[in-house]
């Protein structure tokens, strides 16, 4: 066996017997990887030797940049602008596919960050990131004094502004890797001195609170290796460099398993078309492991199929399919002449307090998704641009006549007397209420398509594009992306813009389901992309 089974969950993660290949070698230490969902290659720095690469199947490795700054972790924002820690400058910057440059974070109280270390965007654009102070050693940095006297963990607001402390001052000695939950309601941070995991939770402010240990005793006498990098998958299990290679704990913090690497791990990140191959930095090289799970999803991987979702002008044929998705610099660029915008099933009884369904869990979501907020915003700047609107209600009359009792679904809408026409539950959520040219498509099915007047209305106005909001992502969106996909209308979800009854439930469908049928995006990509 190739690696290491302490509970029977591990195997659900990865084969046991999986091999571990050698992709690239010949570094000084390799760090920071980071896979670029839309042009398919892995990122990574070497610090010692001052330089980021590049590597991916064809082309092998390419030098990109030389000096790097001595640079450590890296990712990416949601609109592919790489987000850098540099040891040398003690600073944290965005640089721009024009390479443009910009210092995100460099002080804090007028004093010298340490070294930004590790990185990671939450899908609100706030960028949270650690700051021990191995850039200000030999070999992995360059050698000054200190001017902070302690190790933090901050936050840079959405759209920028000073670095915010998160922590106390003198809770972490070397705080290192750290990655969200899921649901982004927990924050991981890891200390390679103290060898232990912490988890915070995540305020709706971005603060943390409840901060506990997670996992601890992450050390060996017998094998190198110290918690550093660290990533969570998409069921909540955290992957932590370690002894020997990578350990594995469940969300409880069980340890499930180790997966062995033939070096010193220092940082690990999922790559390839489906996000389940793991790359990992391991000392002189980098290597791959094909895994069952993949990421929890963060706002950059969706530009992967974003990246494709480039309508080309409208035709005059009736007949014509849409064009085909192109690349364009990485951007999706939407002809809002050929655009619907569908927002569905945002009333009361489906996402409110109050509401028929509330003790589903689907509020709490919604404020989480942001998803009214969302919504409004692509629909305001879609209706500038000359964008369809089409709100899809599902509405019955009292006692819910014609309503099958075939699914839990419906049986649940008739027993709790939900959607009924002329009541509150039924109505629009505040906010989303239809405008002037606005359309209504009233449905009691849970695709839009089903029973509607939907297509007559796109074919009418000539729209074979469509960007499908609403709720609930796993049902109403899905079904409806799915359909509309088969009828050969190019969909695109807005993942920000959906929610559902939790996250685990929107998470699949966003991350498997939606991602064979649509352009799973975000609503700022929308905005920008209609110009």
């Amino acid at each position: 066996m190739t690696h290491v089974t302490l509970r029977p969950e591990f195997e659900n993660l990865i084969d046991p017997y999986a091999p571990v290949a050698q992709v690239a070698t010949g570094f000084e230490f390799t760090e920071g990887p980071i896979w670029h969902p839309a042009e398919q290659f892995l990122l990574f720095s070497d610090m010692p030797a001052d330089v980021r690469r590049r590597w991916d199947a064809k082309r092998g490795v390419v030098e990109m940049r030389r000096p790097s700054n001595k640079c450590n972790g890296m990712t990416y924002d949601a609109d592919l602008n790489l987000i850098v820690c540099e040891h040398a400058t003690s600073s944290l910057v965005r640089e721009r596919p024009d390479g443009r440059r910009e210092i995100l974070a460099s002080h804090f109280e007028n004093q010298e960050l340490n070294s930004p270390n590790d990185v990671c965007v939450h899908s609100s654009g706030a960028i949270y990131f650690s700051d021990p102070w191995y850039g200000r050693m030999p070999v992995y940095g360059v050698e000054r004094p200190r001017q902070l006297g302690f190790q933090g963990i901050y936050r840079v607001p959405p759209g920028g502004g000073a670095p915010r402390l998160l922590v106390d001052r003198y809770l972490f000695d070397q705080p290192n890797g750290l990655c969200f939950s899921p649901d982004e309601r927990l924050l991981y941070v890891n200390d390679t001195v103290q060898a232990l995991i912490r988890v915070f939770d995540v305020g709706s402010d971005g603060a943390l609170s409840n901060g506990r240990v997670f996992a601890s005793g992450i050390r060996s006498e017998l094998e190198p290796g110290v918690p550093d990098g660290m990533k969570c998958d998409q069921r909540g299990n955290v992957w932590v460099t370690a002894p020997g290679g990578v350990w594995v704990y469940a969300p409880t913090g069980e340890l499930l398993g180790k997966v062995r690497v033939p070096e010193l791990v220092a940082n690990l990140a999922w790559g390839g078309p489906e996000f389940r191959t793991l790359y990992l930095t391991a000392t002189h090289s980098v290597y791959a492991i094909q895994s069952k799970v993949g990421p929890r999803h963060e706002p950059y991987m969706s530009a992967r199929s974003r990246g494709a979702a480039t309508a080309g002008p409208a035709t005059s044929s009736s007949t014509s399919a849409p064009s085909a998705p192109q690349l364009a610099s990485g951007d999706m660029q939407l002809d809002p002449r050929r655009c619907a915008m569908i927002i569905q099933d945002l009333q009361n009884d489906v996402i409110m307090d109050g509401g028929a369904f509330a003790e589903s869990g689907a509020p709490g979501h919604a404020k989480q998704q942001r998803v009214v907020d969302n919504v409004r915003r692509v629909a305001e700047v879609a209706r500038a641009r000359g964008v369809v609107i089409i709100h899809v209600w599902f509405v019955v009359e009292p006692g819910a006549p014609g309503v099958t009792l075939n699914a839990p679904l419906f049986e649940g809408l008739v027993d709790s007397k939900a959607m009924v026409r002329g009541s509150w539950g039924a109505a629009p959520v505040a906010g989303l209420e239809p405008r002037n040219g606005d359309f209504v498509v009233e449905k009691m099915r849970m695709s839009a398509w089903e029973g509607t007047r939907l297509e007559t209305i796109l074919r009418a106005t000539g729209r074979d594009v469509i960007i499908n909001t609403g709720a609930w992502t796993n049902m109403s969106v899905e079904h409806t992306a799915r359909t509309g996909a088969d009828k050969g209308y190019f969909m695109v979800v807005p993942e920000d813009c959906c929610s559902t009854m939790n996250a685990d439930w929107h998470n699949a469908s966003i991350n498997f389901a939606l991602q064979n049928v649509a352009v799973v995006t975000q609503a700022d990509a929308v905005i920008k992309a209609l110009g």
